[in-house]
């Protein structure tokens, strides 16, 4: 059952995913790398030879700083005036959520059961790490190498990917052939769901969990296509199309990132926007390109703003 017979997991083949899709130890006691492991020197050189056009393209959302039902909790920034000349900026924000775009730390999630997270490092008190490890401070180098857009609605025609109809895994294999691309070892796997256009066009308003999004079947293709990181719009779909039970007792569905993070070892990049990036990669008629992200270098921090970029 799976990519090969386009099946999607049951909720005993999804169990079993903590072992078959497993990371820990691959990469020795003490990794703090995850799949970026898979991201090689020849892998970021290749990445650099995919530049044709020289242009920058960020796929981050602006910073949200209103309240809202997804954004219980704005970020704040501040501009001194008067005596600082405007030279005094403060800014602050929670980073993880539905709204900014951040990327996770492989500390954010516990596994099943709670108590240890990625490699089998323990927590001292959920949610912190006992040690100093699994934290955003330890990718500072950034993630450099080709990233490939996925673009869920162009290739089924539709403008966004609608409720009731999530991205299998099978299916992102379909858009690698539709658009000519080969899955290579250590690339940034950018899965366009076309989440503002959903909330544009359908007018509904933005709350606590994805309108639709991203099936536990698309774990299985990153993990057999040795992707570095996952980065999305929509994050994993509702509970009702996933069809399986929630891997945590809470009401936002969290499938793929229950598997990613803590067993595979996997970055997640959420709330990106691809509109910009969807449309030049049409008119070049091209979907990879060179991927980079930096994470702030927050000591012990869970996760950290970014702005993924697409240098094509």
């Amino acid at each position: 059952m799976g990519l090969s017979d386009r099946t999607p997991p049951t909720a005993e083949e999804y169990a079993a995913y903590r072992e078959r899709f497993c990371n820990w130890g691959r990469w020795g006691d003490d990794d703090e790398l995850g799949t970026l492991n898979h991201i090689t020197p020849e892998a970021r050189r290749a990445a650099a030879a995919l530049v044709q056009t020289g242009e920058a393209v960020s796929m981050s959302r602006p910073i949200d700083t209103h309240a809202g039902p997804a954004n219980p909790y704005p970020a704040h920034h501040f501009v001194g005036v008067g005596d600082s000349g405007a030279m005094a900026d403060y800014f602050g924000m929670f980073i993880h959520g539905f709204v900014q775009t951040h990327i996770d730390a492989l500390c954010h999630l516990p596994v099943d059961g709670g108590g240890k997270f990625w490699n089998n490092k323990e927590f001292a008190k959920p949610p912190m790490p006992a040690e100093h490890t699994g934290t955003i401070d330890y990718w500072r180098d950034g993630i450099v190498t080709r990233g490939v857009l996925y673009d869920v609605p162009r290739f089924r025609g539709t403008d966004y990917v609608a409720p009731g109809e999530p991205v299998h895994g099978w299916e992102l294999a379909d858009v690698a052939a539709a658009q000519g691309i080969e899955p290579r070892p250590g690339d940034a796997v950018c899965i366009r769901s076309g989440m503002d256009v959903y909330f544009e066009k359908t007018g509904t308003s933005q709350a606590m969990g994805s309108n639709a999004g991203v099936h536990a079947s698309a774990i299985e293709f990153l993990y057999e296509t040795d992707a570095s990181c996952l980065t999305w719009d929509f994050q994993d779909a509702p509970q009702d199309d996933q069809g399986i039970p929630n891997p945590l007792p809470i009401r936002i569905a969290l499938h793929v990132h229950h598997i990613l993070l803590p067993y595979m070892g996997m970055p997640i990049i959420d709330n990106a926007d691809f509109e910009a990036v969807a449309a030049r990669c049409a008119e070049l008629g091209r979907w990879d390109f060179q991927y980079v992200c930096a994470p702030l270098v927050l000591r012990y921090g869970t996760g950290s703003p970014v702005n993924p970029l697409a240098i094509l």
